[in-house]
């Protein structure tokens, strides 16, 4: 049985932490954040609001680190110098050099380490990937996807606002695009790109070139009550692929293929859409830990490469 300690019960932790809970497997045996309160609702668990008394008083073979962007690295890190098999939350860092200095440590300590880049265990987006890699429909001739939703009024001291501490919209919300891009398509080069950056909201459109075709983006925080939308729509040379207001439906020549899964409902505070690929993703990680597996899923070349191209825009 593997045991799981979680640092920042935050947002995002409302997806992590029923994952875990629901593994047969694993444990989650502790939670840190320096708000107590925040805790407070999970009944059987060792809390702390100190990190170093947690990794000092727990024997944990996996953390899980679902803190603010610019705290993921140098966590990862300590943990790591500990014997720790770590998995955090997107993205590993808004510093390039920090991909080495987290992988190299990584290997040092002979453990494990991996980015939650959830779109690459979202079932629409495998769908999506196996598509393009079977050319079941032939050839990929075009492509948009939309990210977008009003700014993050939750964010713990409104770090998420802060362009220091999370990048704003590049880093926060178009990274799970291009990230699974990258992991899907390859590295592609950026054809054209427009931002709109205020202090009260962020918008990004870019245009990537991948030679033999082309996949136009947008992100957004709006700074209007939007609700929050992704989506896709892919065009292959038999079949218009489209993720659009919660369906999937593949549209053939003459007839379409509805391939709509559930997803009613929401994690927590923050409105992420009911999926298995949160729990995907820590499985996965789980299943390498406990086998002492590669983690070739999530690479540190395609992690590198994603935070180049963010860096460019």
């Amino acid at each position: 049985m593997l045991k799981v300690g979680l640092v920042g019960v935050g947002g995002i932790s409302g997806a992590h932490i029923p994952a875990w809970d629901n593994m047969e497997n694993a444990e989650l045996v502790a939670l840190c954040d320096i708000r107590p309160e925040r805790m407070e609702k999970y009944e059987g668990k060792r809390c702390y609001t100190d990190f170093d008394e947690m990794l000092t008083n727990e024997e944990i073979d996996i953390l899980d680190i679902c803190l603010p962007t610019y705290l993921h690295a140098d966590f990862a890190v300590k943990a790591m110098e500990k014997g720790i098999n770590v998995i955090t939350e997107k993205p590993i860092s808004l510093k390039e050099e920090d991909v080495e200095r987290v992988y190299s440590t990584a290997a040092k300590n002979n453990v494990k380490f991996m980015v939650a880049q959830v779109l690459r265990f979202w079932p629409e987006y495998e769908v999506l990937k196996e598509i393009y890699d079977t050319k079941k429909y032939g050839k990929l001739l075009s492509g948009t996807m939309t990210r977008l939703g009003h700014k993050p009024r939750w964010s713990w001291d409104n770090w998420m606002m802060d362009e220091k501490r999370s990048g704003l919209v590049p880093f926060d919300l178009h990274i799970h695009d291009l990230d699974f891009m990258v992991y899907a398509f390859g590295q592609p080069k950026v054809a054209h790109q427009y931002r709109s950056k205020r202090p009260d909201q962020d918008f990004l459109s870019v245009s990537y070139d991948f030679g033999d075709f082309t996949i136009n983006t947008e992100a957004s925080w709006y700074d209007n009550c939007y609700p929050f939308t992704a989506q896709f729509r892919f065009q292959f040379e038999d079949a218009l692929v489209v993720n659009e207001k919660g369906r999937m439906v593949i549209y053939g020549k003459e007839d379409e293929i509805d391939l709509t899964k559930e997803t009613k409902g929401d994690t927590g505070s923050i409105n992420l859409p009911k999926s298995d690929a949160y729990a995907n993703e820590i499985k996965y990680f789980a299943h390498c830990v406990e086998n002492d597996l590669p983690v070739e899923k999530v690479t540190a070349e395609s992690l590198l490469c994603v935070l180049k191209i963010l860096n460019s825009l």
